[in-house]
């Protein structure tokens, strides 16, 4: 099963999304739009396309890839950004620098954030409420 890489980014008060193997781009409010509408677009370029891109002739998973700053400010109302140093031990300030655009976070810094957030994801996902 091949994977696709979709690339989301913010755009304005929407986000945008785009496969970087083949021209197929949308808009949506969230990523579930988001998600709904990439596959629309996917089935659209199929239909019309007598050679499509190799990744999408077979079975294939969507992984959506988003930017620091996308993610920081589209979560903002689930994650403050204290409660985002907390989950990833990044200082808040640099959190702040990072949603602004003003600072990119090295590698390194990258990482803890997606650790931090697979880990809080790993905590919920074990909780049931009684």
């Amino acid at each position: 099963m091949a994977t696709i890489e979709i690339i989301v980014e913010h755009a304005g008060k929407n986000l945008s999304a785009y496969m970087e193997d083949a021209p197929i781009f949308t808009v949506g409010k969230d990523l579930k739009e988001i998600e709904k509408n990439i596959r629309e677009a996917i089935d659209f370029y199929l239909e019309d396309n007598p050679n499509p891109s190799p990744a999408l002739t077979d079975n294939y998973k969507l992984v959506f890839k988003i930017d620091t700053a996308t993610f920081i400010n589209y979560y903002s109302g689930v994650f403050t950004k204290a409660a985002l140093s907390r989950i990833t031990g990044i200082n808040e300030r640099q959190l702040w620098h990072y949603a602004a655009g003003v600072h990119k976070p090295r590698k390194k810094q990258t990482e803890k954030m997606q650790n931090g957030i697979k880990l809080l994801s790993h905590e919920l996902e074990a909780i049931q409420l009684v």
